[in-house]
């Protein structure tokens, strides 16, 4: 039987391709916080702001191309069962190759309807606007977890962890709940790998690799083929 490798990432993965971070902005876009653009309460102040917040962060994403460690996950799939369960909303995880992820965070590469969560529309790099409505007439929002929703794919992100023969942490600094509690869901056996030139939140038993993304990826990889 293949050995599955689980790998979480985070948003370091993903910086490499040129997508920003809240964090590198110090918190701020055009001088709004994230709570400005990032929770219910703000979407329900000022809708436009929000959608267009969004529709921005899409048209970057279209521009954006996955990076080698992107690719490197999904060249695993060829001797491995691989799953990426990624807390970022991007789509460079699948266009880099990568077959079976799961997104904690939403995807911004989909609308749903503000009624029914269970409404989500297939939308690719297209705007949301002011009027655009789901099968029930209300206005679409993003399909992206904000600040103080449930992450509804956390359970399923844990059952899939504790189901790893290896786990691999990429561009993430651990410190972002519920979703840095996932690497205390692998049986105390496996072996895990973060990969973060920074200073990530400190696991026990973990081998660190203070590279970036790509770089890291490439070392772990070429270390797991010669074992």
């Amino acid at each position: 039987m293949q050995d599955h490798i689980v790998v979480l990432t985070g948003a370091g993965i993903s910086a490499e391709s040129g997508l920003s971070t809240f964090r590198d902005n110090g918190g701020l876009w055009e001088q709004h916080s994230v709570y400005d653009v990032a929770t219910p309460e703000a979407f329900e102040r000022n809708q436009e702001l929000v959608l267009r917040f969004y529709n921005e962060r899409r048209r970057q994403l279209k521009d954006a191309q996955p990076n080698q460690a992107h690719r490197l996950l999904a060249e695993l799939e060829k001797r491995y069962r691989v799953t990426v369960v990624t807390q970022n909303v991007d789509d460079l995880h699948e266009r880099g190759g990568s077959s079976n992820v799961i997104h904690l965070h939403g995807e911004l590469t989909k609308a749903r309807s503000c009624v029914d969560p269970g409404l989500v529309y297939d939308i690719g790099y297209t705007d949301i606007s002011l009027g655009d409505r789901c099968d029930l007439g209300e206005q679409l929002r993003p399909h992206i977890v904000w600040f103080g929703e449930e992450v509804s794919m956390l359970e399923k992100a844990a059952d899939v962890v504790r189901t790893a023969d290896h786990l691999l942490i990429v561009g993430t600094s651990l410190q972002v709940y519920p979703a840095a509690g996932l690497v205390y869901e692998v049986d105390m056996d496996v072996p895990i790998t973060v990969i973060d030139p920074g200073e990530p939140a400190s696991v026990s038993r973990a081998h660190v690799i203070r590279k970036g993304a790509s770089e890291g990826v490439a070392e772990w990889v070429s270390r797991l083929a010669g074992r």
